[in-house]
């Protein structure tokens, strides 16, 4: 629960930092939000669907949501964005570095890949959180029999001016 509220905490200052003085912004969700965030990804599910993302806050250029992941999904590569990684229920393992497998360009400033070649492993589990700088290659897969459930937030690379 405190790596929740910490990260939902780290959003929220984003989100503030970003609006002007005159629009202060505040975005809390308490865990009963969040546990019906992780049932409506479950019910947005269609078929075999590895990823799930249910989005929390969209505010440019930060972009947070929750990713309900069932199913090994492919490998993804930002170039523009580093990306917060908070474990929210679950574990699994999350790869970082090496090589994109199978690479293809998803549009102007993503790539992905079927798995990853030579990363490093970092098994994961519920409070844990990981920052994956821009244009290095991960990829989440789910451990132990069940979906791992991560909030993501995309932050631009360089920060803007105004970062805290």
């Amino acid at each position: 629960m405190r790596a929740q509220f910490l990260a939902f905490t780290f959003v929220a200052a984003v989100a503030a930092s970003a609006a002007s003085a005159q629009t202060p912004m505040t975005q809390y969700m308490s865990d009963k939000d969040i546990m019906a965030l992780i049932e409506k990804a479950k019910a947005d599910r269609k078929n075999d669907a590895p990823l799930v993302p249910e989005p929390i806050l969209q505010l440019a250029p930060y972009k947070a949501q929750l990713e309900y992941r069932p199913l090994k999904a492919p490998a993804a590569l930002h170039e523009k964005d580093a990306e917060l990684f908070v474990v929210l229920q679950g574990t699994g393992d999350i790869i970082t570095g090496g090589k994109l497998v199978n690479e293809k360009r998803v549009n102007a400033n993503n790539l992905s890949g079927s798995d990853i070649a030579d990363g490093q492993t970092h098994h994961v589990v519920k409070g844990d959180m990981l920052i994956v700088p821009n244009n290095t290659p991960h990829q989440v897969i789910p451990t132990g029999g069940a979906p791992i459930v991560v909030m993501t937030m995309h932050v631009p690379f360089p920060a803007p001016a105004n970062w805290p």
